[in-house]
């Protein structure tokens, strides 16, 4: 029979071969491969088997040698390590036939891959979605492989990684970790690599995408990146399937998990992704207020404006925070208020009437006196954020912080321009004519809920 197998070896060790493999190999007349892969069947090959072996980058000439030998009608295995449809011989096999336009029939035996034994000796990484990306450039060129790793980096996949590390390709794992990273993956994500998955000289470390060291890799590696819901024990990773849940009932959180599909839909969709992340995170949730992509455009922030008030809160120089207008207020999550034990006020039911200026701007009077240093808010009105500003430039104010998104047409944009000159007071401002209490409020949550920020969970204290 004129008939080429291509046999998926596994890992290397016979135990991790499958019993088709296996017989292949023995009944061979003929078997084809690297050479640095006979070492592992060495056992299985028959006497009178002849071996061709070459060297590496040499597969295009042993697919040919190959089809010769089954063209004079000689039972040939092609070997390939791991799975020889993942990043094997298979491909080049059917492609060389339809070359050739030879009628010798193929048969692929699959293996198990090396990715599969590094996650079974890892534990259970792959339970959900997951995707494989080599990082060698040899045939696919990187900026392909950039926009595939985003891509992974984005849809939470748990990533395997193929070809990490070589004398020549030294940085592509540091820019794949660094992508990783901006993309929102948390530092903490479990991180696990195999050298030598099921041979000898097997090692197996687990460790975190931040502490991940490029250097301890080599070509001889698989590195696997956990997604956001894959834990560790500091010996094995998991990746959760489902069916066992320490969290909350599906029903109890359905919010968060709508809002956390929601930001991986505008983190797709935005222009520019390579912000801050304190600063992507308020734009997450101004943009999910408001629907608005704008917001990309005219949201401003002072750098590093959303740590700063965070930390002003976490060590309590932050714990009042005061509103322009009711409206604000009540947008303002009570279950972070009281998880962070601050309190959200609005002086606008205590003023008394006065004809010279605005209400809004006599309850920033009654505020100041009370809370100078409060984190200050504003969602409505241009003319209590003037006041603020007037009672800031006279020593009368302190604020740790302000957000800063009157809306309407008369002196709104000026009250911004007003704000923005105070260098001294972290700020995030919602420029131009638009803002309103509903993002005013949003962003006041987005802070509250910062140390959510680098692995993207919305959703807290909902």
């Amino acid at each position: 029979m004129r008939n080429i197998i291509v046999a998926g070896i596994g890992p290397g060790s016979t135990g991790d071969m499958t019993e088709a493999v296996k017989d292949a190999i023995q009944n061979a007349d003929i078997i084809v491969g690297y050479k640095f892969y006979f070492q592992f069947i060495r056992e299985l090959i028959s006497p009178s088997t002849e071996c061709i072996d070459t060297g590496m980058k040499r597969e295009r000439e042993r697919a040919e040698r190959a089809f010769e030998l089954a063209e004079t009608g000689q039972d040939v295995v092609v070997i390939s390590s791991g799975d020889a449809g993942i990043y094997g011989m298979a491909s080049l096999i059917y492609e060389m036939r339809q070359e050739r336009k030879s009628d010798i029939s193929i048969t692929v035996l699959p293996g198990i891959s090396a990715f599969q034994k590094a996650a079974a000796l890892l534990g259970a990484p792959f339970s959900h979605d997951f995707c494989v990306i080599s990082l060698s450039d040899l045939m696919t060129p990187w900026e392909l492989i950039e926009r595939r790793i985003t891509a992974a980096a984005k849809a939470d996949f748990v990533t395997a990684i193929y070809n990490p590390r070589s004398n020549e390709r030294y940085w592509q794992l540091c820019r794949l970790k660094e992508i990783f990273l901006k993309e929102g993956r948390s530092k903490d994500t479990p991180v696990g690599y195999v050298r030598q998955a099921g041979r000898e000289g097997q090692t197996i470390k687990v460790t975190t995408l931040e502490k991940l060291n490029p250097k301890d890799i080599d070509m001889l590696t698989i590195v696997i990146i956990g997604n956001s819901q894959t834990k560790t024990n500091g010996e094995n990773i998991i990746t959760p399937r489902g069916y066992y849940s320490n969290e909350k009932p599906r029903t109890a959180c359905i919010g968060g998990e709508i809002m956390q599909e929601s930001f991986r839909t505008i983190l797709s969709e935005l222009a520019h992704t390579d912000i801050p992340f304190d600063k992507r995170w308020l734009l997450l949730h101004a943009i999910h207020t408001t629907a608005d992509f704008d917001m990309e455009n005219i949201l401003y922030c002072d750098d590093g404006a959303a740590t700063k008030i965070y930390e002003n809160i976490k060590n309590g120089r932050i714990k009042t925070i005061v509103t322009d207008v009711t409206m604000v207020t009540s947008g303002i999550r009570k279950t972070a208020l009281a998880r962070l034990g601050i309190e959200a006020k609005c002086y606008l039911g205590q003023v008394s009437p006065n004809p010279t200026i605005t209400r809004t701007q006599a309850g920033i009077r009654l505020a100041v006196e009370e809370h100078p240093d409060a984190l200050f808010v504003f969602g409505n009105a241009p003319t209590a954020l003037m006041e603020l500003c007037e009672l800031m430039r006279q020593g009368k104010a302190h604020p740790q912080g302000i957000i800063a998104a009157p809306v309407g047409f008369v002196h709104v944009k000026e009250s911004k321009h007003m704000v923005k000159s105070f260098t001294n007071v972290p700020k995030i401002i919602v420029e131009g004519r638009k803002g309103g209490s509903n993002i005013a409020a949003t962003l006041c949550n987005a802070i509250m809920t910062l140390d959510d920020a680098e692995q993207i969970k919305p959703g807290r204290d909902l």
